[in-house]
């Protein structure tokens, strides 16, 4: 029975690995795909197309990808912060409008997308924010801080206060708790809510395209068009710089949030 249970496991593990894996190797392989009819199993012709138009330097992709990972990685930064501090607050003490304010934290992903997006608009227009790059963080800020909050509210109601009461028990000052017993304990929680908001910052297209007004260009912003039109080689050269992108600011998020936590413990995602 144990045997079974055991081949079970692996099975499901392994489709699971394999399901994510092959459709990554296949966009791989389109990426350098000239010419690839039906009923062909394999490319017809091989083509640099794709490499061109992201290294040639007249598409300006990477120039473009470096200001979108600086864009959501700032947009990542300011929600844990924000997340965390709301986080505390909301599980930790009692004020006037508590439920109102938890409610309302979740009001961006409940409101439909196009009705909450021309009213953001109306009003950042009004506010002098329309087609600037405050205005796109702050936007794409809105879109992230449910779940950061949503994920360090979790995280801080299972961690609790009872070690960080003790420590200040045992004389530790407000900064010796904070770095030696809240952040190691919050260090999953920060990781997750780090990656979450830069992936919903990374794979914003319409409301960048709102807000910033043509003005702001991320790397979403240059790949969708590639997609909607249907051509497979740029798209999917597109396409893996952007998973290969992705996965290298979360392990940068990891590895940074780790270090100033000096945990050296194994990789969250991993």
């Amino acid at each position: 029975m144990n045997n079974r249970k055991y081949v079970l496991s692996k099975v499901i593990i392994y489709s699971f690995v394999i399901s994510i894996l092959l459709p990554l190797a296949i966009v791989a392989l389109w990426s350098f795909v000239g010419r690839w009819s039906w009923p062909h199993l394999l490319p017809e012709t091989i083509s640099l197309r794709g490499m061109e138009e992201l290294f040639g330097g007249y598409s300006s992709a990477l120039k473009t990808l470096g200001s979108s990972v600086l864009l959501s990685i700032t947009v990542a930064v300011f929600a844990v912060i924000i997340g965390t501090m709301t986080a505390r607050a909301l599980v930790f003490y009692d004020f006037p409008g508590k439920s109102i304010i938890q409610f309302g934290t979740i009001l961006p992903i409940i409101i439909p997308s196009i009705v909450f997006a021309m009213g953001t608009h109306v009003l950042f227009i009004k506010m002098g924010l329309a087609d600037s790059v405050p205005g796109v963080i702050i936007v794409h800020l809105i879109c992230a801080l449910p779940y950061s909050i949503k994920i360090m509210t979790d995280i801080t109601a299972a961690f609790g206060q009872r070690l960080e009461e003790q420590a200040a028990v045992l004389g530790a000052a407000p900064s010796q708790i904070m770095t030696a017993v809240t952040l190691p304990a919050l260090t999953p929680g920060l990781v997750s809510s780090a990656c979450m908001a830069y992936i919903i910052s990374y794979s914003q297209y319409f409301l960048t395209l709102l807000i910033g007004g043509g003005n702001v260009k991320t790397f979403s912003l240059i790949m969708v068009p590639y997609l909607q039109n249907g051509d497979r080689t740029i798209a999917s050269a597109y396409s893996m710089i952007y998973v290969i992108s992705t996965l290298l600011v979360f392990v940068i998020f990891e590895l940074a949030v780790k270090r100033f936590s000096n945990d050296e413990s194994g990789y969250f995602f991993a």
